[in-house]
């Protein structure tokens, strides 16, 4: 059976295949449901579950982590690293930096934007390792070490693994741009079937509420900057509104396509993003910053093997659970959304390059973002600026009151003010507008270009998920949620990577093979 064969031809879902279409969308409307009338019920299965995985499937999260990591360092050294993502005469669509902006601000950009002060904060004051009551130095460097490591290398050998595997089946045998594509080698045809239904409605699950606990927690962030800023009320109705403005945008984004809207946008996150991080630098305590970039990524790295091992044997500690779990249940379950996205804008890149940009550049990036708010929080906090006690109080106003404690004028703390906001609106507009155009793609059974009719019907679904479950109080919910997809889908990225090395045994059996499909 073809792909093709699955999608309507005429009627109101003409260029989908129906199935996908009326089936993710009755999951979203169900799952909303139950959560908003299951109230406490909900609550309650939605906690016992997260805790169950927390006490019980640890060892096998992180050691999942870690083999994948592992698998993709292999990938780049390997002979398939030479293998290009289509025809040996395709070449990258997008330039390094457009296309390097791109997988970024879909891939953690808005995440780590909200948590490099916060987060490293909250492991100063409580991590397993030091206690900041004896050893405060110790404490500090665990905290930025911990934090780097939950934003770094392990998390991006997901998205690389499961980009990777999209983008060979789909540029190199011509399946279409899905998740069940990636199945192919074990299961052939049967991926037309029930099996590749129920893979592409896990990745349309994973996307929707990622994308939406992600918005919840953006608008709340975007609405503290503009109290900070102009004294708007810090409401539930105005995270509500914020949330539909951003809708809007993405949705004309998205409706722009990649290269009008998705690409321009992302291209000026990256470079707003470069201004504010050179104007911490600059403004803030320059020396400090730079020699603890140097020594917190000497330390990530020295300690990241060890760090992805590490399972705590102590079962009355909650730390790894609510944390270390919880951020790598986080990668899974957005790991359908982000490898479809970065598959569709990498055709011509070899695996080599693929993988290793996947990899180390955004690493790098986090490490250096991370230090440079991170430790300049930490660095005013032991100047008597109260930044830990803000924190505290409220962690969506984390990143203002630490502008405004570097006491750089009121002129330039605005002016830093008003690009972390914008900064923030437009990191979420192309998250958004990314997750639209992968549901679509799922939907439409991989097609680049689908009806405007589907853009804009899953982006108003991501952000009228947002809004219910934000006005439900269901936030924490939806967080949860979507991390327990990423179990079930869990065993999918393990069938998508044995696949894809199946594949590439197949069609590259021996050293010689592969020099003379390249030549």
């Amino acid at each position: 059976m073809s792909h093709q064969n699955m999608i309507a031809k005429e009627g109101f879902f003409k260029g989908s295949n129906p199935v996908m279409m009326i089936g993710s969308g009755l999951l979203i409307l169900f799952f909303i449901i139950f959560t908003i009338v299951g109230g406490e019920f909900a609550n309650g299965i939605y906690n016992d579950s997260k805790q169950f995985i927390a006490d019980n499937l640890g060892w096998y999260y992180i050691g999942l982590m870690s083999i994948f990591l592992f698998i993709s360092i292999w990938l780049i050294f390997s002979r398939f690293g030479k293998v290009r993502l289509g025809k040996e005469t395709d070449r990258p669509e997008y330039s390094d930096f457009a296309w390097f902006s791109m997988l970024f601000s879909a891939g953690i950009a808005i995440g780590i934007l909200f948590w490099s002060i916060a987060e490293p904060i909250y492991h100063y004051q409580s991590n397993p390792f030091v206690s900041a009551a004896t050893d405060p130095e110790g404490a500090m460097q665990v905290a930025m070490r911990v934090t780097i490591f939950h934003w770094g290398l392990h998390g991006w050998a997901i998205f690389a693994l499961i980009g990777l595997a999209l983008s060979y089946f789909s540029y190199k045998r011509g399946l279409p741009l899905t998740i069940r594509s990636a199945l192919y080698p074990i299961f052939g045809e049967k991926i037309y079937g029930p099996i590749g239904h129920a893979a592409d409605y896990l990745a349309v699950f994973g996307t929707v509420f990622g994308i939406a606990t992600s918005l919840g927690l953006g608008a709340q962030q975007i609405n503290a900057g503009m109290s900070y800023l102009l004294g708007f009320e810090v409401s539930t109705v105005n995270q509500i509104i914020i949330i539909g403005v951003v809708s809007l945008a993405a949705i004309g984004s998205v409706l722009l396509g990649v290269d009008k809207g998705i690409k321009v946008i992302s291209t000026i996150n990256m470079k707003l993003t470069i201004v504010i991080l050179m104007l911490f630098l600059i403004l803030g305590p320059t020396v400090y910053i730079l020699g603890k970039f140097i020594l917190n990524f000497g330390d990530y790295l020295t300690n990241a093997i060890g760090l992805g091992f590490w399972v705590n044997s102590n079962p009355d500690d909650s730390w790894q659970g609510d944390w270390t779990i919880f951020y790598w249940g986080w990668w899974l379950s957005w790991a359908p959304f982000v490898g479809v996205f970065i598959a569709r804008i990498s055709k011509g890149r070899t695996i080599r390059e693929f993988v290793a940009g996947v990899l180390v550049a955004p690493t790098i990036m986090g490490a250096f973002w991370i230090t440079t708010f991170g430790s300049t929080a930490f660095y005013l906090e032991q100047a008597g600026a109260g930044i830990i006690d803000a924190v505290n109080s409220d962690m969506t106003m984390a990143l203002f009151k630490t502008i405004e404690a570097m006491d750089t004028g009121s002129m330039i703390t605005i002016l830093m003010a008003i690009i972390c906001v914008v900064m923030l609106v437009t990191y979420f507009v192309t998250s958004a507008d990314s997750a639209t155009l992968v549901i679509c793609s799922l939907v439409c059974m991989g097609e680049k270009n689908p009806l405007p009719r589907y853009r804009i019907f899953w982006g108003c679904a991501i952000g009228a998920s947002a809004a219910v479950l934000l006005l439900a109080g269901g936030l924490k919910t939806l967080q949860t949620a979507s991390v327990l997809a990423a179990l079930p889908f869990s065993f999918v990225i393990i069938l998508s990577v044995i696949g894809l090395i199946r594949a590439l045994h197949e069609d590259y059996p021996t050293e010689s093979a592969t020099l003379a499909e390249l030549k």
